[in-house]
């Protein structure tokens, strides 16, 4: 009993042209002879492929099939070669112009041999200026690739497995997120594959940009007398910088080209009040706002 094609494409009944066409063209590309040369499974799977495609790729004979089954279609359920298909299963050179038309221009295909059509079929094909087999382009693979935050900042090597492969990726310094990286057919012995970056958080940096961001605590003294900080950097190290007197929460110091590729680094300050202030603290704060009187919300936007 023929398979159903819908199952061999692996498309439900519900699909549309272009579902059927991608759904054939990328098993198409994965099964076919020239990509597994003296694979007789693979050929046969490419052929029952073939069929399947001639079926539901015409709207007429998809309609018969939908309605009858394979008894509605030319020869009946027991029709031809090629998984039980008529059509590209039985005839090379129906199939060679199915993929001709499918894939654009002359693509040089010469199926006699391979679909049992014999020497008319293959002679045929030469006699057209066809040679060796080209495999059909496999459709384009995208899928979301998450980089270390440092490894996006900085730059280097991630090794994933894409299609049964383990290769080595090169990210490029500074790549932003939603930026795709191409892996080529080559590597993959596939299709090419587009990865979609998405860079993972750091447990202090922030990005804008190429510019870096780290919040810096610090205590209420070192706000308004000043102080030295050790501060974190992208390379791993610490540098000490000094935090001006007077220094209010939410303002910044910039380190020049401490950022990435060429961008600077921030220092966000964030005033951190101790947890238990006593008495004598309270008085201290108290005569030290008489002695400085100020209007901090003059300036604000709701008082202009």
């Amino acid at each position: 009993m023929p398979r159903d094609p819908y199952d061999i494409l692996g498309v439900p009944r519900s699909a549309t042209q272009d579902d059927i066409k991608k759904a054939y063209r990328k098993l198409a590309g994965k099964f076919h002879p020239d990509r597994n040369p003296g694979d007789k499974e693979a050929e046969a799977k490419f052929k029952e492929l073939s069929g399947a495609y001639e079926i539901l790729s015409d709207e007429d004979q998809k309609a018969k099939f939908d309605r009858f089954g394979h008894a509605g279609l030319p020869g009946g359920a027991g029709a031809g070669g090629g998984g039980g298909f008529p059509g590209a299963g039985q005839d090379p050179r129906a199939a060679e112009d199915l993929f001709r038309n499918l894939f654009g221009g002359d693509q040089g295909f010469d199926l006699g041999g391979m679909f049992g059509g014999g020497g008319a079929g293959a002679s045929g094909a030469k006699g057209r200026g066809r040679g060796r087999p080209q495999a059909p382009p496999a459709e384009d693979v995208q899928t979301d690739l998450t980089v270390p935050f440092d490894t996006a900042a900085r730059g280097g090597s991630i090794r994933i497995n894409v299609m049964g492969r383990t290769i080595e990726v090169k990210v490029p310094a500074g790549i932003s997120e939603g930026k795709k990286l191409r892996v080529p057919a080559s590597a993959t012995g596939s299709a090419d594959v587009y990865l979609k970056v998405h860079i993972a958080e750091h447990p202090f940096f922030q990005r804008e940009g190429n510019d870096l961001i780290v919040e810096v605590p610090i205590g209420v003294a070192e706000a308004i007398l000043g102080a030295k900080v050790d501060v974190p950097t992208l390379e791993g190290d610490t540098l000490t910088v000094k935090i001006p007197a007077g220094t209010s929460s939410g303002s910044r110091l910039r380190l020049r080209g401490k950022g990435i590729v060429g961008g600077d680094q921030y220092l966000q300050f964030k005033i951190v009040l101790p947890g238990n202030i006593d008495d004598r603290s309270k008085e201290l704060i108290e005569e030290f706002a008489k002695l400085n009187p100020a209007d901090v919300r003059a300036n604000a936007g709701w008082n202009k």
